[in-house]
């Protein structure tokens, strides 16, 4: 049975075959010879909100030959308490596969365990793996092999999608620039868990300033920007942290793409950005727009490689 739970657990090969085969469901779209969905229903279960991943989710089951049941946590007896597992256990019985976006790692990973079904994270507060892979597959058809390229990711260092990109950082060979304060920078533990999952060695250094080789997490901007293929950012405040606006605004100010930064990174750097944005925090409103093609191909491209995991799942 195969789950597509994080990056962590995704051995490097997969997700070779996955981006690979995304490459050929968009050139195929609405020409598919084979609907590997066929005679399935898929579950989407979101206790969290969301655009990107629903629809491109719903289309993509649905050009794949199966059919989608959505549920929120108020059209369930999750909302009423019920156990995650015994959840999972009807389910199971009832549906095909289920694509999962909440708030604990953890809930999805038990969903997997006992539902019996393929399952897919489409966000948690650990890990954003669609969302990086659809990145790297954005990537790769504007620039080419990601391996040895430069990625920075400049904000929040510390939510999901910096996360993810650690573990792809580490698995496919590229290098990670993380920019942030020294508050929201990823913690020791997910240096441990990048080592132990791809058995490369990990060396921190103190204060403000971590490396493993691969990974170099750093509160100088400049620095992380200069000589990058790529510039990345995501929300100042994720779903769940609005309590936290005003201190991360604050904190994170300094932290935004913006055209004087777009100048220290190679001339035919990337610039993008898993949407939503807030122009004016994290990005400002000329580099957006400036970039508006990449960022709205990248978003595009969550079809594709879904479509392509999806497959994968069933294979």
């Amino acid at each position: 049975m195969k789950h597509l739970l994080s990056l962590e657990k995704l051995a490097r090969s997969d997700m070779e075959r996955i981006l690979a085969d995304a490459v050929v469901f968009k050139k195929e779209r609405n020409r598919h010879g084979k609907l590997p969905l066929a005679g399935q229903t898929w579950a989407l279960i979101f206790n969290k909100s969301s655009t990107r991943t629903r629809v491109s989710f719903e289309v993509g089951i649905r050009e794949l030959g199966g059919q989608v049941l959505f549920l929120t946590a108020n059209d369930i007896q999750i909302g009423r308490g019920e156990p995650i597992k015994d959840t999972a256990r009807v389910l199971g019985r009832m549906i095909h596969g289920a694509v999962i976006r909440t708030y604990a790692q953890r809930d999805v990973e038990e969903f997997a365990q006992y539902s019996g079904v393929p399952t897919v994270n489409a966000l948690t507060d650990d890990e954003h793996p669609c969302q990086v892979l659809s990145d790297i597959f954005t990537f790769q058809e504007k620039r080419g092999p990601i391996q040895s390229k430069v990625v920075t990711f400049i904000g929040d260092g510390a939510c999901n999608m910096p996360i993810s990109w650690m573990f792809a950082a580490a698995k496919l060979e590229f290098e990670l620039r993380i920019a942030a304060p020294e508050h929201y920078q990823p913690s020791r533990e997910w240096f441990d868990r990048v080592t132990k999952a791809t058995d490369r060695p990990c060396l921190l250094e103190g204060g403000s300033h971590r490396s493993n080789g691969r990974i170099v997490v750093t509160d100088d901007l400049r620095k992380a920007a200069t000589g990058a293929d790529l510039l990345y950012t995501d929300v100042w405040v994720s779903m769940g942290k609005e309590a936290e606006a005003a201190e991360r605004i604050k904190a994170l100010s300094g932290y935004q793409i913006n055209r004087a930064l777009v100048k220290l990174a190679k001339p035919n750097a990337l610039i993008m950005h898993c949407l939503p944005a807030y122009r004016g925090k994290e990005i400002d409103e000329d580099t957006f727009e400036a970039n508006a093609q990449t960022i709205f191909d990248q978003a595009e491209n969550r079809l594709h490689a879904q479509k392509s995991i999806l497959s994968w799942l069933v294979s």
